[in-house]
C-alpha cells in the first residue's frame, strides 16, 4: 500500500482519484506548509501532491526515506529543489496545460483592465469621486501586442488577441517562423519587440536568462507609453526599475499577477503607484483550472507509483504507458548490461552507449538512465534508480556518450552496445538485443559473439578454446552440487567465453576450483535480478 500526502488546499478530485486505485492511502494536510512540519512527517509518504505554498528543499528531503515522487498541480516548480530531489532519486512532475487557458484569460483581463483603468475607476467611485476625465484609457484595437514567450499560454494569448483585432508579434527562440505564421503572429527579435509594442506580456519560465529580463536597460528600448503585463514569474521584472519608469512616465502602466517574493512587501513604493494594478497570483485560480491540474497530477502520481510510468516529469524523460510497454524489455536489458559490465570490470570508466537499428526509434534517453543505474549499482550501497543515476554519474566524473546508428550488425533488427573506455583487463564492451519482442539476450561480450540469457546468478568464464573445458566446468559444478540452468559458449580464434546460468550462487571455493582448471583464463560471478 502506497501513501500520498496532499497539501495546499488542492481540489478534492485529487484525493478521489488516488483513493479509487485501492492501492494508495491518502492523507490531506493543508498545514504541511508550516515551517518544520513537513520534515517531521515526510518519511511516512511515497508521494506528495502540492501546489505553490508548500516548499520542499534539501533539508526536508534528507528525511524523505521512502519518497518516490513530488507532484506539482500546476506548471511552476520553483518551490521544489529539483537538484536535491534528483540526487535522492525522487521524480518531480508538474501538470502543464491544465491551467493554460485560465492564465491566458487572466492576461487578457489584466490587459483590458490596464487599458481602461478599471481597477482605479472602481476604487475612485468607492471613495465617492467621479474622475471620468482623469481615468480615460486607450483602445486595444490595432495596437501592437508583443508576447515574450510563445509557449502554451503565449499561444492562447495570441489567439485571443487576434480575436480582439490586435497586431501580434512575439519572440521565442524555440518557435519557428512557420509555426508563428500559423498562429497569425510575426516572429521578431526581443529588441524589435521591445521597441515596437504598445503592450508587452511576459510568458517565460524562471531561468538564469529570464531573471530581471525587464530592467532599466530593456525598459529604455521600449516605446514611450508602453504597458506591461506579467503573469509568468515574479523574478522576470525588476520592480525598482519598473517603478522608476512608471514615475518618469516612460511606462504608462503595468499589471502584475506575480512577484519575486510572495506574498510581497506591500510597503514598497510601487504598490502605491496609481498606474499599476495587481492581483495575488490569480492566473491559475479558477475552479475549472484547479480541478484540471489536480486531476492531472493525481493521475500521474498513481501511474508512477503503480506502473512506473512517468508523465510530465521535470527530472526524468517522460513516457506514456503505451511507450513504456514497448520500452520495458529494452529497459530491463539495458540495466542488466550496465550491471554486468560493472561487476566484470570493477572500476568506474567513461561509458559509451550505442543504439542501433529499431532501438533508435525508442526513447533512448531512458535506456541510458537504465544503463547507468545498473552500472553504478555495482559500485555503491547508495540507492540508485532511473532518476538519480545520471546525477550520480556526473558526481563521480563519469563521462557518458550516446550514439545512434541506423544499421545494426548481425541478425538483429536492433541492438544496444555498452562500452567502458580504457579498460585494461577483461571485456570492455557488451551488446544486447531483444528476441521475439520480449526476450533479452547478450549477443556479444568483448569481441566474442554469443547468445546468452541475462538473469540470476551467472558465471562468466574466459578460456582457451581447447577440448575438455565444458566437461571440466560441468563436472566441477556438479561436484559442488550446483546445477547448470543454461550454458552459452562463444568462440573467436583461440579464445572463448562461457556464460553459465546456475541455480545457486557459487562460493569462493567453487570459483577457486574453476580457476584451477586447465585452459581457464578467468572466472567471475555476476548477479542479475
Amino acid at each position: 500500500m502506497f501513501k500520498v500526502l496532499i497539501c495546499d488546499n488542492m481540489a478534492p478530485v485529487a484525493a478521489s482519484i488516488l483513493e479509487s486505485t485501492g492501492q494508495i492511502e491518502v492523507v490531506v494536510d493543508n498545514s504541511a506548509k508550516e515551517p518544520g512540519k513537513l520534515s517531521k512527517i515526510i518519511n511516512e509518504f511515497h508521494g506528495i501532491a502540492l501546489r505553490s505554498q508548500t516548499h520542499i528543499d534539501e533539508g526536508i528531503l534528507k528525511n524523505a526515506g521512502r519518497l518516490q515522487i513530488v507532484g506539482r498541480a500546476g506548471v511552476g516548480v520553483d518551490n521544489i529543489d529539483i537538484a536535491a530531489a534528483t540526487r535522492r532519486g525522487i521524480v518531480v512532475m508538474n501538470a502543464p496545460g491544465g491551467n493554460t487557458v485560465t492564465t491566458a484569460e487572466h492576461t487578457i483581463s489584466l490587459m483590458l483592465s490596464l487599458a481602461r483603468n478599471i481597477p482605479q475607476a472602481t476604487a475612485s467611485l468607492r471613495a465617492g469621486r467621479w474622475e471620468k476625465k482623469l481615468l480615460g484609457g486607450v483602445e486595444i484595437t490595432d495596437k501592437k501586442l508583443g508576447i515574450v514567450g510563445l509557449g502554451q499560454i503565449g499561444k492562447i494569448v495570441a489567439n485571443r488577441a487576434n480575436g480582439l483585432k490586435m497586431n501580434v508579434i512575439a519572440t521565442d527562440p524555440f518557435i519557428s517562423e512557420k509555426a508563428a505564421r500559423e498562429l497569425n503572429v510575426e516572429l521578431v527579435s526581443l529588441d524589435d519587440l521591445l521597441s515596437q509594442s504598445d503592450f508587452i506580456t511576459l510568458h517565460v519560465p524562471r531561468l538564469k536568462e529570464t531573471v530581471n529580463l525587464i530592467n532599466s536597460n530593456t525598459i529604455s528600448m521600449m516605446k514611450p507609453g508602453v504597458r506591461i503585463i506579467n503573469c509568468s514569474r515574479g523574478e522576470v521584472v525588476n520592480l525598482d526599475d519598473l517603478f522608476k519608469a512608471l514615475e518618469s512616465g516612460h511606462i504608462a502602466g503595468a499589471a502584475l499577477d506575480v512577484f519575486p517574493t510572495e506574498p510581497p512587501d506591500v510597503s514598497l513604493a510601487i504598490f502605491k503607484h496609481p498606474n499599476i494594478i495587481f492581483t495575488p497570483h490569480l492566473g491559475a485560480s479558477t475552479s475549472e483550472a484547479q480541478n484540471k491540474v489536480a486531476e492531472m497530477i493525481a493521475g500521474q502520481i498513481a501511474a508512477y507509483l503503480l506502473n512506473g510510468v512517468a508523465t510530465n516529469a521535470i527530472n526524468f524523460p517522460s513516457i506514456s504507458k503505451d511507450a513504456m510497454m514497448r520500452l520495458k524489455p529494452h529497459l530491463d536489458l539495458s540495466e542488466k548490461m550496465g550491471a554486468m559490465m560493472g561487476q566484470l570490470v570493477r572500476q568506474l570508466h567513461n561509458v559509451s552507449i550505442t543504439y542501433s537499428g529499431d532501438v533508435t526509434n525508442l526513447d533512448t534517453g531512458i535506456l541510458t538512465h537504465a544503463v547507468l543505474k545498473g552500472l553504478l549499482g555495482s559500485f555503491t550501497d547508495q540507492p540508485v534508480n532511473y532518476i538519480n543515476a545520471p546525477a550520480l554519474a556526473k558526481e563521480r566524473g563519469i563521462g557518458v556518450r550516446e550514439t545512434s546508428v541506423s544499421e545494426v550488425k548481425g541478425d538483429f533488427t536492433g541492438a544496444i552496445g555498452v562500452k567502458l573506455e580504457n579498460v585494461e583487463d577483461g571485456p570492455d564492451e557488451i551488446w544486447g538485443s531483444i528476441f521475439g519482442q520480449t526476450n533479452p539476450r547478450i549477443v556479444r561480450l568483448g569481441t566474442i559473439y554469443m547468445d546468452a540469457i541475462p538473469e540470476g546468478a551467472m558465471l562468466v568464464i574466459q578460456n582457451y578454446d581447447k577440448p575438455g573445458v565444458i566437461g571440466n566446468v560441468g563436472t566441477t559444478l556438479g561436484n559442488h552440487n550446483i546445477n547448470i540452468g543454461r550454458f552459452h559458449l562463444g568462440r573467436r580464434e583461440d579464445r572463448a567465453f562461457c556464460i553459465v546460468n546456475i541455480d545457486a550462487p557459487a562460493d569462493e571455493k567453487v570459483i577457486g576450483d574453476l580457476n584451477a582448471l586447465p585452459n581457464i583464463l578467468s572466472v567471475q560471478q555476476v548477479f542479475l535480478d
